[in-house]
């Protein structure tokens, strides 16, 4: 791109004349155009900076007469020096290869990103773990209500013949000691003609021990031990009777004692719970 301006009234003259001059070299085959060109770099020297006023005539001779025409001549260069993004390194190397095929390594590729998501995965699902075991823990019972699951109990302090009654769970427990005489006349009695049938043997792991709930099952009363009409439990609310096996016999009530669940540690150690 040629630039033509001047500090002087004249400057279409001037530009006319210089611009005349070069075309006629070219018609009449005087000089190069390359010459030309080298002329007007000679005149404005870019790279150094500089800018010449002057006119340039047909023999490349350059004058440079104060208040001509200044001729300026740009040279426009590539970008080359504009780096394009390269993302070479966030790439796997078995895809950077532009002549091989990224099939063949995909599985390598996809095993990787198992690997990567099953070990982030894995102390998610741990901590969800504890956070539920946590939270499920907190409505669990307390250890003073576990303390009451289970009871132990010394028979040794318990005379033949005489029943213990201690509380469990907020309810009365019988421990009966049976005589050999208790233990032989409830295993006689005709079962068929009980109302709720159910021998001796079923209700006891010991035939000297009986265990029972000492709750009426007529309305939840507490029956009295060592008495009624069969020798067992008595309630005086409404008149069940009960025999040694904790069997009903008489009365509204309509089931037997409840026998609860428990097992010998020793003959002398008995655990309910």
């Amino acid at each position: 791109m040629l630039h033509a301006s001047s500090k002087t009234g004249a400057m279409s003259m001037h530009v006319l004349h210089d611009f005349r001059a070069i075309l006629r070299a070219v018609n009449e085959k005087k000089s190069n155009i390359s010459g030309i060109v080298k002329g007007l770099s000679q005149a404005n020297d870019i790279s150094k900076g500089h800018l010449y006023r002057g006119n340039i005539d047909v023999d490349n001779k350059i004058n440079f007469p104060r208040n001509r025409v200044m001729l300026c001549a740009q040279t426009r260069l590539l970008h080359t020096d504009v780096k394009m993004p390269d993302f070479s390194g966030y790439r796997r190397s078995s895809v950077k290869n532009p002549n091989k095929s990224s099939a063949e390594s995909e599985d390598e590729r996809k095993l990787f990103s198992y690997l990567i998501v099953a070990g982030c995965a894995t102390p998610l699902v741990v901590g969800a773990k504890t956070l539920v075991t946590d939270f499920i823990v907190t409505m669990s019972a307390t250890k003073d209500v576990l303390a009451l699951a289970k009871i132990e109990v010394k028979l040794g302090d318990i005379p033949e013949g005489k029943s213990m009654t201690i509380k469990w769970r907020g309810k009365p427990l019988f421990v009966r000691h049976r005589t050999a005489q208790e233990i032989e006349r409830e295993q006689n009695v005709d079962v068929g003609s009980l109302r709720d049938p159910q021998h001796d043997s079923v209700r006891i792991k010991k035939p000297e021990w009986l265990v029972l709930l000492g709750v009426c099952t007529h309305l939840g009363c507490v029956p009295i031990a060592n008495a009624g009409e069969f020798g067992g439990y008595y309630c005086p609310c409404h008149g069940s009777h009960y025999d040694a096996s904790g069997r009903i016999r008489k009365g509204p009530a309509p089931l037997n004692l409840e026998v609860p669940t428990y097992e010998f540690l020793d003959d002398n150690t008995l655990v309910v719970g």
